[in-house]
């Protein structure tokens, strides 16, 4: 009996621990997506999205799928659901063309429903006053999403940065926020990682801080002024495979107490969070074709995983349709405003295909294509055959400005907005979007340096860094010295044919070389990034250094007065609609050469010694020579090792021989004998 009064005490304790536990734990939802980089349309072509029917397109992403599962999984849960976005919501599409007047890409977001969201490095692509038309416009239209950046600092020396300052001080983008949900209290804060920073030159005056300082600081205003139950960062830092560079899984080991980090800027397909000490981190791969469902068990003990749903925005998915709609009016403004000037539409067809054209970190023919228009372009308002200096020998396109491919898709039609999709990037000097091209002019010996970009920097710095080009066939040798591995270019001449290029420091023989002004600015950061082992400088025809690249863009139409900036974009479209028709349909078709990469960058592997010295550099013969020491060293040590030992072994021996010595002669001693045994008898 007495067992009894003690067994029911025992048992109502713990049905009030298990009561009270239920009681305590709740769910949060966080549905999330970065990277979205203005494709409002199904990935590609954009004439194959078909939003408002089913089983009949093969095309991810689109804004109007988006909007429809948003609604969907909010309305599949009772719990609170947060929507959430990592930056770079812009620059991608034709539609970033109007974000400055109709904030498209944030009125969009917040009819779609989504709570807060950071800026990545491209919402500075159109530099602080264009971001600051940006929020400006949003507000006014009533259709801005929260937003927060926590490590965006202002200059104190330039007004450049004024308006986009007075933004922020007027609360249109936060350094945080905090939010109630079913009673629990939740923190944000926005960063922009230290890769994301690098990339973003056009931000400038504007510079970020450390994000892991800013982090500490965030967290612990979140945590200790606001007491807030749950912290969450909007990181456009990424992450990678390197763990050392994997910039949220350091900032997670780092700065302890915060719960999430939903992830940007590497365009990460991660179909299952990443947990690093406390810290739950997700990304949702890129432009829209991923929607990540975060299901968080929040308790006393914090916040774990309760499920996790990776979904494809495919055609699986009925689109919504006042969003769908919306995007529809906005294509239409994009018609009048920004093509009609150049004869097109947005989905008029342009040229057509029988065969894909895919982006690889390697020479593709989609980058020969890219290069090619460049040259050609360029050379069709610029070239004088009477000045033989004035024709352009390279053209160069880095990967990381080569944002999509071109697919034949159901009909085989490129329309405007596919090829604009290609290169879509920035803004010119005179303020109208997408980079211009300028022109400058390299000696051999930089022509050189440029092409270890792709062999070097690429290796270290990623994917963007890799370089396709036009003008040039380039050999390398992977297994040689870093910075010295191309050992042989050709450069084509005026007749089309490929001859050997002098990268010797005596010729100095000046080379024409275009490309457009984001990649040409890099110029110095590549020179900087290898301890000016790299170093080049843009000259002028006569070989004078320039000091504004601006100055040097190319006029698209010398008979109007001031430069009409000749864009990436407008040299592929005018290059492509030069093609035949060879089906006759009146169409032009992309031709076969550009089926297949050209060879035009050839890796030949050797570890042959000849192979990895030959014509080498300082830097090889450097190399060699720290080798030969170090061999040599190694061979000292081994002397110096040999003569010890054998020092010890003489020792031993003599030591031995006097012990032996000492003990006097040693008396041999008796054989044994043995008894004789007597036969057997028989």
């Amino acid at each position: 009996m007495k067992g009894k009064y003690i067994f029911l005490p025992l048992l109502l304790v713990l049905c009030f621990l298990l009561v009270g536990s239920g009681q305590e734990n709740k769910t949060l939802t966080i549905i999330h997506t970065n990277d979205m980089h203005s494709q409002f349309l199904g990935l590609y072509p954009n004439k194959d999205y078909t939003p408002m029917t089913t089983g009949d397109d093969e095309t991810v992403g689109g804004w109007a799928r988006i909007a429809a599962e948003i609604k969907k999984q909010r309305d599949a849960r009772s719990n609170p659901v947060l929507v959430l976005d990592a930056g770079d919501f812009l620059m991608g599409s034709l539609f970033h063309m109007i974000s400055r007047e109709e904030a498209a890409e944030l009125c969009l977001m917040k009819d779609m429903g989504y709570d807060l969201t950071t800026l990545g490095n491209h919402e500075f692509d159109l530099k602080p006053e264009g971001l600051s038309r940006i929020l400006e416009s949003a507000e006014r239209k009533g259709k801005i999403p929260g937003i927060v950046a926590s490590n965006v600092v202002f200059s104190k020396e330039s007004t450049e940065d004024d308006a986009l300052e007075k933004d922020f001080e007027n609360g249109l983008v936060k350094p945080y926020v905090v939010l109630e949900k079913d009673g629990m209290k939740i923190g944000f804060f926005g960063l922009i990682g230290k890769d994301a920073a690098e990339v973003a030159p056009f931000a400038d005056p504007v510079t970020f801080s450390d994000q892991i300082e800013t982090a500490l600081k965030m967290v612990q205003l979140l945590r200790e002024t606001e007491k807030v139950d749950l912290v969450i960062c909007l990181s456009h830092s990424g992450l990678n495979d390197d763990k050392k560079k994997s910039e949220d899984e350091v900032l997670a080991a780092e700065v302890p107490g915060i719960d999430v980090i939903v992830s940007g800027h590497t365009h990460t397909n991660l179909p299952e969070p990443i947990v690093v000490g406390k810290t739950i981190i997700v990304q949702a791969w890129e432009y829209g074709k991923i929607l990540g469902v975060l299901d968080l068990a929040v308790g006393p003990d914090g916040v774990t995983v309760e499920k996790y749903t990776y979904i494809p925005m495919d055609d699986t998915i009925m689109g919504d349709a006042a969003v769908n709609n919306t995007i529809g009016a906005y294509e239409a403004d994009i018609d009048r405003g920004v093509l009609a000037p150049y004869g097109l539409s947005f989905f008029k067809t342009v040229a057509q295909s029988d065969f894909d054209m895919v982006l690889k970190e390697e020479e593709v023919a989609l980058g020969n294509m890219v290069t090619d228009s460049l040259r050609w372009a360029v050379d069709g308002v610029e070239y004088d055959p009477a000045d033989p200096s004035s024709r352009v020998s390279i053209s160069i396109q880095s990967n990381g400005l080569i944002r999509n491919d071109i697919l034949m898709g159901k009909t085989g039609d490129i329309a405007a907005t596919d090829l604009f999709n290609v290169v879509p990037l920035g803004i010119g000097s005179d303020g109208t979007m997408a980079y211009p091209l300028v022109t400058f002019y390299l000696y051999g010996s930089e022509i050189k340096k440029a092409m270890e970009v792709p062999t070097s920097i690429y290796p270290l710095k990623g994917s963007d860094y890799f370089l396709q080009f036009s003008g040039l066939k380039v050999t390398y040798n992977p297994h040689r010295m870093i910075f010295d591995r191309v050992t042989e270019i050709l450069i084509e001449d005026e007749n089309g044919n490929y001859v050997p290029l002098d990268w010797s420091d005596d010729n100095k023989t000046l080379y024409k070389i275009t490309s457009n002004y984001y990649n040409s600015t890099f110029i110095k950061v590549v020179g900087n990034f290898t301890n000016n082992i790299l170093t080049m400088v843009p000259k002028d025809r006569e070989g004078k250094p320039i000091e504004d690249l601006t100055e040097y863009r190319v006029d698209a139409d010398p008979n109007t007065p001031g430069i009409q900036e000749m864009k990436d974009w407008t040299a592929l479209t005018a290059y492509v609609a030069t093609f035949e028709d060879t089906d006759g349909d009146g169409t032009p078709n992309i031709p076969e050469r550009y089926r297949e990469p050209a060879g035009r960058y050839v890796a030949a592997a050797s570890w042959n010694p000849v192979k990895l010295i030959a014509h080498g550099s300082y830097l090889t013969w450097i190399g060699l020579g720290v080798v030969i020491l170090v061999l040599l060293i190694l061979v000292l040590i081994i002397y110096i090792l040999f003569r010890i030992f054998r020092k010890k072994g003489k020792k031993g021996a003599k030591k031995a021989k006097d012990a032996a010595k000492a003990k006097g002669p040693v008396k041999a001693k008796a054989p044994a004998r043995t008894k004789a045994k007597k036969p057997r008898k028989k």
